[in-house]
């Protein structure tokens, strides 16, 4: 008799587990990616390496693919931009530069956890972004934009508009699209 008790209970457990899970996936604002970002979710589920962005392109620490860093931002009015930001900056918001070193080149994707803005200089000029996207109720990422990264090296990337001292960052090459 105590056996089936137990065997109850657990039959009731798992099933309370079971309800209970399905509602928390369902507002998960992160499902909801068009494209497959389960590189980048794993990514931001591991520890970042601290590092402070740079404020001018000499300061910038130089970060790769396939890591997470946790970016320390300064204010946006003391960062010196290789080349102005595409998006004017609100008083008050946080800035930073980082150089990128990529072994290949290729589409490589930006991922952030906070709302910022994404600049990336080559030659001196600013990249044109291929694509983005973005969850309002996600941080893990909260936005990704794809930039084609062929020719001149080094990247500078170019941060600005920051609602937040620190960013969590990530960059991953573009994986191919299957049809």
């Amino acid at each position: 008799m105590q056996t089936s008790s137990h065997t109850v209970i657990a039959l009731l457990l798992t099933l309370g587990f079971a309800v209970t899970a399905k509602p928390a996936l369902a507002d998960d604002g992160c499902v909801d990616f068009k494209w497959d970002v389960s590189k980048e979710r794993a990514l931001f589920a591991g520890p970042a390496s601290a590092v402070n962005a740079g404020t001018d392109a000499k300061s910038a620490p130089v970060i790769v693919p396939n890591r997470l860093y946790k970016l320390r931002l300064t204010p946006q009015e003391q960062v010196a931009f290789p080349v102005p930001p595409a998006k004017k900056a609100a008083e008050g918001a946080f800035a930073g530069l980082a150089t990128l070193n990529i072994s290949a080149a290729g589409a490589y994707r930006i991922s952030i956890d906070l709302p910022v803005w994404i600049d990336v200089v080559a030659s001196g000029a600013l990249l044109a972004a291929k694509d983005f996207e973005g969850q309002r109720n996600c941080s893990a990422p909260h936005k990704i934009v794809e930039f084609a990264l062929n020719g001149a090296r080094p990247f500078v990337l170019q941060f600005s508009k920051g609602v937040s001292e620190q960013i969590l960052l990530t960059i991953t090459p573009t994986p191919a699209r299957k049809l």
